[in-house]
């Protein structure tokens, strides 16, 4: 029998099992201070993958050179390395904010919304301001517009409308820190993002604002932000409009997949030292894929144990071991 993609509700236990292990084995999620250069990773990944979303064409490589630099480099328009410029000094802001958890009795509050689209949308818009906006849709104002439907059909509120709409949502984001139902998490937080941008409450950046009041949620929640790839944008919008006509599942599965990725790939190897047992995701590097490392447990190749849920860990000096004798031939008797 042949393994295709794993289910959703097999997405949901990997999950689960790297939230347990994030919280109960190594301590929680950490500070940017006190692992900044993960965070720095994160931030520029994030950057870049949310506005080529929205049509960004910077390549990472100049997304890095541009925030770690500050000037521009290449020959893209003005416009764009502006977008990527307020986006991550946005995200920053959210990161700093959702690690501040002594200040904030509240996952999210309305004027953090617009704190959130004023600094993202303000570069851009001293250069290139929404054709339509009148003064009072500045950035961090809520429109005075309405939006024509969307593609799916589905119609946001009138402008008269939007303040109480969006108060109603940040009352529902809310309700994430304590309300348990029988949905699983992952569709929970998915439906709280599809209801913002349901609202539409800025004439421009929604999609960015929304991804950003995602992440501050999450990571006020304890887990890592979620970055949705730019080559995920199809499934991505597809979801959005199943989360519209009530299925939340295929969204939820994406916000799963992302905060595992993060967390093998960046959080889980920061925290974790060498002899701490991780699972195998965590321990993957350019040497060595995912399908090496479990190939080597399953033979006995390299020291690792599995869980009751099939999950196999390891660790760093563990794999580190394997790697110096994984090319070993044995000598001739």
């Amino acid at each position: 029998m042949s393994r295709g993609r794993p289910t959703r509700a097999t997405v949901y236990r990997r999950l689960d099992t790297a939230i347990t292990d994030l919280r109960d084995r190594l301590g929680g999620l950490p500070t940017p201070e006190e692992a900044s250069a993960v965070w720095v990773d994160i931030w520029h990944l994030e950057a870049h993958h949310s506005t080529a979303l929205e049509g960004n064409t910077l390549v990472l490589r100049e997304v890095e050179q541009l925030l770690e630099q500050r000037r521009p480099v290449g020959r893209k328009p003005l416009k764009e390395y502006l977008e990527v410029q307020g986006y991550a000094t946005a995200a920053q802001w959210v990161y700093a904010q959702g690690h501040d958890r002594q200040r904030h009795e509240h996952l999210i509050v309305l004027d953090e919304l617009r704190h959130i689209h004023h600094l993202a949308m303000s570069p851009v818009w001293a250069v290139a301001p929404h054709e339509h906006a009148t003064a009072d849709e500045s950035p961090g104002n809520f429109r005075r517009h309405d939006i024509a439907p969307f593609a799916n059909g589905m119609t946001p509120p009138s402008w008269p409308l939007v303040e109480a709409d969006l108060q109603q949502w940040v009352t529902e984001a809310c309700n994430l820190a304590t309300q348990v139902d029988d949905a699983p998490w992952p569709e929970r937080v998915a439906e709280v993002h599809a209801a913002f941008e349901r609202v539409h409450p800025f004439l421009d950046g929604n999609g960015r604002t929304g991804r950003l009041a995602l992440n501050l949620i999450l990571v006020r929640l304890g887990q890592p932000p979620v970055i949705v790839l730019k080559q995920q944008r199809p499934a991505y919008l597809g979801a959005l409009a199943k989360a519209d006509a009530g299925d939340p599942g295929p969204l939820g599965e994406i916000v799963a997949r992302a905060i595992t990725d993060n967390l093998h790939r960046f959080i889980i190897p920061s925290v974790a030292g060498p002899a701490r047992m991780v699972p195998l995701p965590a321990l993957v590097t350019p040497e060595v894929t995912l399908i090496a490392l479990r190939h080597a447990a399953r033979r006995g190749r390299l020291e690792a144990h599995q869980d009751a849920d099939g999950t196999w860990r390891s660790s760093r000096r563990a794999v580190d071991r394997y790697l110096s004798t994984r090319f070993r031939r044995a000598r001739p008797t």
